[in-house]
């Protein structure tokens, strides 16, 4: 089992940053990968970026050099650093862990809202 507590949302202006944390804990102390998910109202979960234990990472297209993802495996925390924030940015963003073990085990945080006004 793993728990998943994501922190550092909040309001921002357009152009702006906001650092996205998440801390892992629970009985796994080997996280295969983390990443960072966000949801609008009505629509889906989609990719925001991931990252393995071994540090490769995936972005999602809009997001690309204005978001960077880290992780600190020795804590099981990722982070987030978002700049160049801009209002289509606005969501709630959650941390999610992935364990491969027989079967891929997901877990998910309860999410942190960013909202980046115009």
């Amino acid at each position: 089992q793993v728990q998943l507590v994501e922190s550092g949302g909040g309001l921002v202006q357009t152009g702006g940053s906001l650092r996205l944390s998440c801390a892992a804990s629970g009985s796994a102390q080997v996280i295969d990968a983390m990443g960072w998910y966000r949801q609008d109202p009505g629509k889906e979960r989609d990719l925001v970026a991931h990252i393995t234990r071994d540090g490769v990472t995936e972005y999602a297209d809009s997001v690309k050099g204005r978001f960077t993802i880290s992780r600190y495996n020795a804590n099981n925390t990722v982070y987030l650093q978002m700049n160049g924030l801009k209002p289509e940015d606005t969501a709630v963003y959650y941390c999610n862990a992935e364990l491969y073990r027989s079967a891929t085990e997901l877990y998910w945080g309860k999410g942190t809202l960013v909202t980046v006004s115009s």
